[in-house]
């Protein structure tokens, strides 16, 4: 079927559209009257695979942030005058002469206890591990700083391509400041101000050369190839025993101790006579902005395992009240566009009293996710371990699942015609038609006469799920308004 062809919307120039199905929707879309471009620009934009990544280093207060909102152009990215604003890895997405990739903000490092050589060290290798290019992006006006040096031996040593930004650069006077940067050893130094947009482009252009159409890192591996499964949550919720108990054996260290890892660990587990692949990932901690060290970089390298994997299974302690720390690493999760299981854990210590909350506080707090498969486990006694994998397969299949167009706009129409969108302004905005334009996660597009409000979108949302499913995946849906009528209707 024309609709199990492109499945992961990567591979095909129309998205997850055959040829076929491509001609009709186009037919579709000129008989309401939208313009041809504009409508193929939709469908590339929400059909897209993974987008390349791009990440932006330097050390403290040299104008990350600032050229991370010129890049994105708005300003998003929190600046201040002073160093080490930045501490959480934000990641936005960007677009330049007609190319879109992801603009991953990192923090600079801090001098702390584990000395200098170390923090360049893991932030140099979070960058590296998480992108396909990096923009290094050094105070022209101060000129190489040890720490830049210690940088560049490292981008050097790894082999991705980089382009130097000499930022602060506000006039002609300031460019021989960017040419002695030619000394680092990584070509040429793009003088920039990112203040006021000096040179943003030139670097821009650069920038494009040297990202890859597409990101390195696939989801999966080769066809017939183990899946990859993240295991997340906040520390000592019991990540590291629950992979030792699928795994049957003591392949991750183990301790009362919270943070006891701190690196992922890929393991290849066979379960159920299918191979995973499984990453424990070190427990992000409550308020990661004002962690030092390890931990902080140990979040990062979480983060980098979330990116890489293509179902997330956060674990929850049963035991204790749904937190907003479980909560964010949730919304991670979810941004990520990975598939989700939710395994609360420890449910053997529980006590009906304990049961009777922990159901409340899931119908309150985690309504928005009510769609993922949910397992109760002990990873310390084994209870209910062989439900996980039906869970990942369950959440998987929703990832992967792709509405024929047909099917969509016979479901569209039903949709409109009992529950149309609410008259505002005298208006009454109508969908027209829409198409799956991607799967990994699900992206669908909407063609309509007049903006839909954000209610009427997720009302949308629900009404797919209940229809074709969607178990265990986020949705991503965008609207496109016709802006006039064509001569046709």
């Amino acid at each position: 079927m024309n609709d199990q062809i492109h499945s992961d919307g990567s591979d095909h120039e129309h998205g997850a559209l055959g040829d076929a199905e491509y001609a009709e929707f186009m037919e579709l879309a000129a008989e309401e009257g939208f313009d041809a471009e504009e409508v193929e620009g939709a469908i590339g934009e929400a059909g897209h695979g993974p987008l390349p990544a791009l990440a932006v280093v330097g050390r403290p207060n040299v104008g990350k942030s600032t050229l991370v909102n010129r890049i994105i152009g708005r300003r998003e990215a929190v600046v201040e005058d002073k160093p080490g604003v930045t501490r959480d890895r934000v990641t936005y997405e960007a677009e330049w002469a007609g190319r879109r990739f992801k603009v991953v903000d990192t923090g600079g490092w801090e001098q702390d206890v584990l000395g200098i050589d170390a923090s360049v060290a893991a932030q140099a290798e979070y960058a590296i591990e998480a992108a396909d290019a990096v923009v290094f992006v050094v105070d022209s006006t101060v000129g190489a700083t040890d720490t830049d040096e210690a940088v560049v031996k490292l981008l050097r040593r790894a082999g991705k391509p980089v382009v130097l930004c000499a930022n602060k650069v506000d006039g002609q006077s300031g460019e021989a400041d960017a040419t002695a940067l030619w000394s680092l050893g990584l070509g040429e130094p793009h003088p920039v101000s990112s203040l006021h947009g000096r040179g943003t482009g030139d670097l821009l252009d650069a920038v494009l050369e040297a990202l890859p159409e597409a990101p390195a890192q696939r989801f999966g591996t080769a066809i017939g190839g183990p899946r990859r499964i993240a295991l997340i949550g906040r520390p000592n919720v019991g990540k590291s025993s629950l992979l030792n108990k699928v795994a049957n054996e003591d392949r991750v260290v183990v301790n009362e101790l919270a943070g006891t890892t701190r690196d992922p660990v890929d393991e290849l587990i066979e379960l159920g006579g299918i191979t995973w692949k499984f990453i424990d990932t070190a427990g992000i901690r409550r308020r990661v902005h004002l962690q030092e060290g390890a931990d902080y970089y140990a979040s990062l390298r979480t983060a980098a395992a979330v990116e890489k994997a293509e179902v997330a299974v956060i674990l929850i302690d049963a035991g204790e009240s749904i937190s907003v720390q479980d909560q964010r690493i949730i919304t991670m999760a979810v941004e990520a566009g990975r598939a989700l299981v939710i395994a609360y854990n420890k449910w053997d210590t529980l006590d009906e009293e304990r049961r009777y909350y922990l159901e409340r506080e899931i119908e309150t707090e985690l309504a928005q996710i009510a769609w993922a498969p949910r397992v109760n486990v002990s990873a310390v006694t084994g209870r209910h371990m062989e439900k996980l994998v039906p869970a990942i397969e369950t959440a998987l299949a929703g990832w992967e699942t792709r509405i024929p167009t047909g099917r969509l706009n016979a479901f569209l129409g039903e949709v409109v015609a009992s529950h149309p969108h609410p008259v505002r302004g005298g208006k009454q905005p109508r969908i027209l038609f829409g198409t799956q334009a991607g799967t990994k996660p699900p992206r669908f597009v909407l063609f309509s006469s007049g903006f839909l409000e954000h209610g009427y979108r997720r009302f949308v949302e629900r009404r797919l799920r209940e229809e074709f499913g969607f178990e265990g995946t986020p949705i991503h849906i965008s609207v496109r308004v016709r802006e006039k009528r064509g001569r046709n209707k």
